[in-house]
C-alpha cells in the first residue's frame, strides 16, 4: 500500500531517530571519557513514566505546565490532620507537658510521644489550630520540667540518668514508670528531635522563646552518649539500674539513624564519626530485592519513617547510600512500594490485603494467640513490630494506617489512596475522635478474651486505642508533604547539621550555599560496596504478654 508523502516523510523521521541518537551515543563515548563512578541519580518522584511515541496520524499535544508545589490533597487529609493534632493537644498533660503512650488507655507516658507533641505544636500554630501563645506556654512546660526531672542511678523516682531518659514516665510524677522500664537511647532520640525542632522554630525575640532555646540546648547538651558505648564504636540500645545496660547494639538499618547522627552532632559529649562507619557495615544482610525493588530493608514500616519526620534525605548521601546510587529518602520510596506489592501478592492469603489496603508496621493486634485461618495455624500478636522485607518479617493480617499515611512523602501516588480506601472501607469503625485508631485486622474474627480492641461483627477486629508514635508520623509527614514544614525548620538546626556532616553526609542542602552544588556526583571517598562488612543480625524478638528483658526501642509494652 502506498503511503502519502507526508506522513512517508514523518515516518522516516521517527524511524531514523534510534539511529541518529545510536551514532550520537557512540560519538559521545569516542569523545569524552567516562568517569570511573556513575553521576548519582536524584532520587525519582514515583514510578519512572512510560514514554510512549504519537501516532503519526496526530499532532503531538502542547505541553502543559506542571503544577507548583505538591498537588492538593483531599479534604480527608484536613480532617485528618486536626484530629490527629488534637489527639497530642488534648491528651498530653498541661502541667509537665508529657504525652501519654497510648489513649485512652493512658496509664503512661512516652518520652518519644513527647518529642512528636513538641513538633506537633508547631504545626497547630501554622494551620491556626492555637495561638502562638499557647503553644509557647505549652512548649515551656514541658522543656521546664524535661530540664528539672530528677536524674541518677537510682531505681525509683527518677526520671533518667546521664541526660537520657526512661521509656516510659508516670503522666503524673514524670517519675520511672516501673521496674521493667528501660533507660532508652532511642526513645531520648525521639523526644530531642522534638526538643531541637523546637529550639529550631521558635526564634522570636521574645523571652519566653529565648527561654525555649535555651532550655533546649541544655537538655540535648547533657546527654553522655559515649557511656552507651559498651561495645565501641556502637551504642547500646539502653540501661536498666537494676541489671546495667542491655547486650544489644543498634545494628543494621533501623530507625537508629536518628542515635547516630544526634551523638555525633553533640557539642559536649559526642561519638566519634567511627560509629556511623561501624554501624552502617552491619547493613549488608539488608540490602537486597524484594517485590521488585532493590533497597536497603527493613521489615516493619516505622524504620522508614522515623528519621524521615525530622531530617530531609533527600540529595544527601553518606558513603554506603554514595556506593548504591541513591539516597535514603528514594530508598524509604522504594520500601514503600514493596510494601503494596507485597499485600497485593497476599503469599498469606488474608483478608482484604491488596493494592490500597496495606501497611505493616509495629502497631496493635487482637491477642497472643495462634488460631485456625484458612485451613492453616497461624499465630497473631497483641502489640508486635510487623513488617514485610528482607528480615524482622512478621505478618498476621493487622494493618495500621500510619504505615501508609506516613509514607506520602515519599509515594503520594500510592498513600493517598490507600488512605481514602482505609477510609471508606473501615471508617465507620476505625476513624475516630483523634483520627485513625491504631490498626484493624479483618481477618481476625474469634471469639476469644482480647488484650485490647473490639470485633464487630463479620468485619474483623478493630483497635481501641490511639498510639502516640503511630500518630505522630501521620502529622508530621502530612506536613512535610504540603509544604516541607519540619524538615524546613531542622536544616537550620545546626546541631542536625553537624552530625550529618561528622556522619560523611555531602550534597543537597549541606552544600555551602556558594559552593559546588555535589547532590548528584558521587562522594569521590564513598567507600565502594564489596568494602561495606557483612552484617550482623539483631535480635530485637518480643514477648507479647510481658515486658522482655531486652525491649526493642520504641515499643509500648505488652
Amino acid at each position: 500500500m502506498r503511503v502519502p508523502s507526508s506522513k512517508t516523510s514523518t515516518l522516516a523521521r521517527l524511524l531514523a531517530l534510534p539511529l541518529l541518537l545510536s551514532c550520537l551515543l557512540v560519538s559521545c563515548q569516542r569523545e569524552t571519557p567516562q568517569p570511573d563512578e556513575p553521576a548519582v541519580a536524584p532520587p525519582r518522584p514515583g514510578p519512572i513514566p512510560q514514554i510512549v511515541l504519537p501516532d503519526v496520524d496526530e499532532e503531538p499535544e502542547p505541553k502543559q505546565e506542571e503544577p507548583e508545589g505538591p498537588p492538593e490533597l483531599p479534604p480527608l487529609f484536613r480532617d485528618i490532620e486536626r484530629r490527629t493534632f488534637q489527639f497530642f493537644w488534648d491528651t498530653s498533660n498541661e502541667v509537665n507537658g508529657l504525652t501519654p503512650d497510648r489513649f485512652p488507655s493512658r496509664p503512661f507516658a512516652s518520652i518519644a510521644s513527647v518529642g512528636f507533641s513538641l513538633t506537633a505544636y508547631p504545626i497547630g500554630i501554622e494551620n491556626g489550630w492555637v495561638s502562638r501563645t499557647q503553644a509557647v506556654d505549652r512548649t515551656l512546660a514541658t522543656l521546664t520540667f524535661l530540664r528539672e526531672a530528677r536524674m541518677g542511678p537510682q531505681a525509683e523516682g527518677r526520671s533518667g540518668h546521664k541526660g537520657f531518659f526512661y521509656h516510659f514516665l508516670d503522666m503524673r510524677t514524670g517519675a520511672r514508670y516501673d521496674s521493667w522500664v528501660e533507660l532508652s537511647s532511642v526513645d531520648t532520640g525521639l523526644l530531642l528531635m522534638g526538643v531541637l525542632f523546637a529550639q529550631s522554630y521558635y526564634t522570636g525575640d521574645d523571652p519566653r522563646e529565648v527561654e525555649i532555646r535555651e532550655l533546649a540546648d541544655e537538655i540535648y547538651r547533657r546527654v553522655e552518649w559515649p557511656w552507651l558505648q559498651q561495645r565501641p564504636p556502637l551504642i547500646s540500645m539502653g540501661w536498666y539500674p537494676e541489671r546495667g545496660f542491655i547486650s544489644h547494639d543498634w545494628k543494621g538499618y533501623n530507625e537508629a539513624m536518628l542515635v547516630y547522627i544526634l551523638a555525633l552532632g553533640s557539642p559536649t559529649h559526642p561519638v566519634d564519626p567511627e560509629a556511623w562507619q561501624v554501624w552502617t557495615e552491619t547493613y549488608e544482610r539488608d540490602w537486597g530485592v524484594f517485590q521488585g525493588q532493590e533497597y536497603l530493608s527493613f521489615g516493619p514500616h516505622f524504620g522508614h519513617q522515623y528519621s524521615h519526620v525530622w531530617i530531609d534525605f533527600r540529595g544527601i548521601r553518606d558513603a554506603y547510600m554514595s556506593s548504591r546510587g541513591i539516597d535514603y529518602f528514594e530508598n524509604s520510596r522504594r520500601a514503600t512500594y514493596a510494601q503494596r506489592a507485597y499485600a497485593i501478592e497476599n503469599p498469606m492469603k488474608w483478608d482484604d490485603y491488596g493494592e490500597n489496603v496495606w501497611g505493616l508496621t509495629a502497631s496493635d493486634g487482637p491477642q497472643r494467640t495462634t488460631q485456625e485461618f484458612k485451613g492453616e495455624q497461624r499465630e497473631f500478636r497483641h502489640y508486635s513490630a510487623r513488617g514485610a522485607g528482607l528480615s524482622d518479617e512478621f505478618d498476621d493480617g493487622t494493618i495500621a494506617p500510619t504505615a501508609a499515611i506516613a509514607s506520602i512523602a515519599f509515594a503520594p501516588e500510592i498513600a493517598i489512596p490507600a488512605t481514602e480506601e482505609l477510609y471508606e472501607r473501615y471508617g465507620e469503625y476505625l476513624y475516630s475522635s483523634y483520627g485513625f485508631l491504631d490498626a484493624v485486622n479483618p481477618s481476625f474474627k474469634y471469639d476469644v478474651p482480647l488484650k485490647t480492641g473490639r470485633l464487630i461483627p463479620d468485619r474483623g477486629w478493630v483497635a481501641s486505642d490511639y498510639i502516640g508514635i503511630d500518630q505522630g508520623p501521620i502529622l508530621t509527614m502530612i506536613a512535610n508533604y504540603r509544604s516541607e514544614f519540619v524538615w524546613k525548620v531542622m536544616r537550620q538546626n545546626p546541631y542536625i547539621r553537624k552530625g550529618l556532616e561528622r556522619a560523611g553526609f555531602t550534597g543537597g542542602w549541606l552544600a555551602p550555599p556558594d559552593g559546588p552544588q555535589t547532590s548528584g556526583e558521587p562522594d569521590p571517598e564513598a567507600a565502594d560496596a564489596s568494602d561495606i562488612g557483612k552484617a550482623q543480625s539483631r535480635s530485637s524478638s518480643r514477648e507479647d504478654d510481658k515486658p522482655p528483658a531486652e525491649p526493642r526501642a520504641s515499643d509500648p509494652p505488652q
